[in-house]
């Protein structure tokens, strides 16, 4: 089975190449990536190596961890579960609710009365 190994402290300049042929003499390779900003496109520092063989991981781990590579001391451990952590996008309807395109700024809020007029009041609270 594989195992997902998380490489921090990564120099900025250090390629997907590179952690492939620095964890190639502990095993087969599954994958490697360095995780770069969407926008810019620059390393993060650091990104993750998968290998096939769980043995081979853990012996990654021990002798990476800490070694230097382009420059910079590595962290290298087990990948932990990526939680989830709700929405990364806020938006003005994201504080005001469902209905955030409704209503006007400030302390009056107007709201519709059954007959489909409306009456407003104002905020005490400010």
């Amino acid at each position: 089975m594989s195992k997902k190994l998380y490489v921090g402290n990564l120099n900025y300049a250090t390629t997907e190449d590179t952690l492939k042929n620095v964890f190639a003499s502990y095993g087969e390779i599954v994958s490697a990536v360095v995780i770069k900003d969407r926008d810019t496109q620059q390393s993060k520092g650091f990104g993750f190596v998968e290998l096939a063989d769980d043995s081979a991981a853990e012996k990654a781990i021990a002798e990476l961890s800490g070694r230097e590579i382009d420059g910079r001391r590595v962290r290298v451990n087990v990948a932990e579960e990526r939680q989830n952590r709700g929405p990364r996008n806020f938006n003005r309807r994201d504080f005001r609710g469902e209905r955030g395109d409704r209503g006007s700024s400030g302390g009056d809020f107007h709201r519709g009365n059954r007959e489909g007029g409306f009456s407003s009041f104002r905020d005490s609270s400010y």
